[in-house]
C-alpha cells in the first residue's frame, strides 16, 4: 500500500520560523524537522485510510 504525503509550506514555517518561503529554505526546514515530520504522519495515517494527506500547521 501506498500513500503520499505533502507537508504545506505553512506547516514547515510554523517548525522552522523564519525559514525563507523558497526552495531552498523550505527544503532545509523538512530535512532539520523530518523525524517530527515523519512522526506527525504516521498519527495522521492512523486517523483515516486515504491516498493522500495534507501536513498543515495544525497537526504540529
Amino acid at each position: 500500500m501506498e500513500a503520499s504525503f505533502y507537508v504545506m509550506a505553512d506547516a514547515l514555517r510554523r517548525l522552522q520560523p523564519g525559514t525563507p518561503i523558497d526552495e531552498a529554505g523550505l527544503l532545509n526546514a523538512f530535512d532539520l524537522n523530518r523525524d517530527l515530520i515523519c512522526s506527525t504522519a504516521a498519527k495522521v495515517f492512523a486517523r483515516g485510510n486515504r491516498g493522500s494527506y495534507d501536513l498543515v500547521s495544525s497537526d504540529f
